[in-house]
């Protein structure tokens, strides 16, 4: 290739480079939430610990690769087989680095333990009394979000806000497939599992709009499944409540079910209330009401379990698969409250 023409290649490469680290975000390692900035701290204080070791080898490295050169005119001792100030260095250095990183790991492991209520709200702001978070349960769907404010009685797709520098704390459920719960600027990434309840305790300590994502592939739709974090001032947060109230239907289970539905790119709505338990009922799947919920069964199996006898006095469900045929499934049992074994849903009207 023609001098010239080589030239024109090398711009040519490094333009497309740095046009790919132009879409890079540094919002991880700068983010503006406390449990984020902790979270960004440890990387530091670990990328410091490792390069006490990483550098020293890799200049020992090129020295001696200059030291010992085949034209250098190095000092030859065959029988030199062992050093004690050596072998301390060789192996003492990485056993101190590795006993702090361990450390460090295992402090910071408990103290920003996700479950973990907040003892502070910055660096600077330690919570010296009791103080009240904000409730929020979340739900990941295919593929968009759902935040419902159980407090406050309404729910959003795709938007969630926070006043700043008030603790918040998470619950985090799914409807289908495992998905994870992360805005980089707030804290770290939690996951979404059907059945399971999974908590984030975190806070806010500027206003702004910052993005949540899920981390953790779920389909087709999973590149738009993204959503906004809104830090706001209490006024601003309480403008945004009332608006929320104001506008949008109501959220009950049958609307439930509907938007449960797989949709990509959904578009920020809003509900003005919620019905009473919903949340319980998505992360015990049993919104339908066509089956038994979770904590049922749980219950039923602590107590000794009701065996397959049983199955006969309860209320039978044939539940559709589709191509793969029919399942028949215990909807309810005959239990004090409903003798009959109705359906869930059924029993509850009667």
């Amino acid at each position: 290739m023609y001098p010239p023409l080589r030239l024109a290649a090398r711009r040519i490469g490094l333009a497309l480079l740095l046009s790919a680290l132009a879409g890079c975000d540094t919002i991880v390692m700068k983010p503006h939430g406390d449990v984020a900035a902790q979270q960004a701290q440890l990387i530091w204080q670990s990328v410091f610990l490792m390069l006490l070791i990483i550098v020293p080898v890799m200049v020992l490295i090129l020295l001696f690769a200059f030291r010992y050169r085949q034209s250098a005119n190095a000092t030859y001792m065959p029988d030199w087989d062992h050093s004690t100030r050596l072998e301390l260095l060789i192996w003492g250095a990485p056993l101190l680095i590795i006993i702090a990183l361990g450390t460090i790991t295992w402090i910071s492991t408990h103290k920003l333990d996700p479950y973990r209520p907040l003892d502070r709200i910055n660096a600077q702001t330690p919570i010296t009394a009791p103080v009240k978070p904000l409730v929020v349960d979340v739900v990941a769907m295919d593929w968009k979000w759902l935040f419902i404010y159980p407090e406050e009685g309404f729910a959003t797709v795709n938007e969630v806000a926070a006043p700043v520098n008030r603790p918040i704390q998470f619950h985090i459920t799914s409807t289908t497939v495992m998905n994870a719960f992360y805005v980089p600027a707030l804290a770290g990434m939690v996951y979404a599992m059907p059945g399971m309840d999974m908590q984030l305790h975190a806070v806010m300590n500027d206003p702004g709009a910052y993005e949540g994502i899920s981390a953790n592939y779920s389909g087709a739709g999973f590149s738009d499944m993204k959503f906004k974090f809104l830090g706001l001032s209490e006024q601003d947060y309480a403008d945004w409540v009332a608006s929320n109230r104001q506008g949008g239907a109501a959220l009950t289970r049958a609307e439930y079910v509907k938007l449960e539905q797989p949709s990509a790119k959904e578009p920020v709505h809003r509900y003005a209330s919620v019905e009473d338990g919903l949340y319980d009922a998505i992360l015990n799947r049993c919104v339908d009401g066509k089956k038994m919920c979770i904590n049922q069964m749980m219950h039923i199996d602590a107590n000794g379990g009701a065996g397959k006898g049983s199955a006969s006095e309860g209320a039978l469900l044939q539940q559709d698969l589709g191509p793969r045929g029919k399942r028949t499934v215990v909807a309810a049992l005959c239990t004090p409250s409903n003798p009959l074994g109705l359906p869930i849903a059924t029993a509850a009207t009667r």
